[in-house]
């Protein structure tokens, strides 16, 4: 494990995690997943301002989970899926293996027990 990360990787993670933390942006990560959206699109499925939509898209622009593109007075927002493989290969990966083994063991011996307090 590369436990020699650069600072500015260190900051785009805490961007990501901030980002991820907030259920009304998980949400709209969600709706982008069946295709871009503009931003009145989004806003309209929300019980919230279309400023406070906005602020929740500048973040998640931050943490480059969003990519806007502007067509004349439309803001299309497309999901970028990237930052979340990343995530997965550096923090669900890695204890995939250890974990699956862990579970796998545990199964075996309440099986076992199971069978022996028959």
């Amino acid at each position: 494990m590369d436990h020699d990360r650069s600072n500015a990787q260190k900051a785009d993670d805490d961007r990501l995690w901030r980002a991820l933390a907030d259920p009304t942006r998980r949400e709209i990560l969600d709706l982008l997943r069946d295709g871009a959206l503009t931003t009145g699109a989004i806003a309209d499925r929300f019980d919230q301002t279309r400023f406070g939509i906005m602020k929740h898209l500048n973040v998640l622009v931050d943490a480059e989970l969003v990519v806007v593109i502007r067509d004349g007075r439309k803001r299309w927002n497309h999901l970028n899926p990237m930052p979340l493989l990343n995530v997965y290969k550096r923090w669900v990966r890695p204890f995939e293996g250890p974990a699956m083994g862990r579970l796998d063991r545990l199964r075996q011996h309440a099986e076992r027990s199971a069978e022996e307090g028959r």
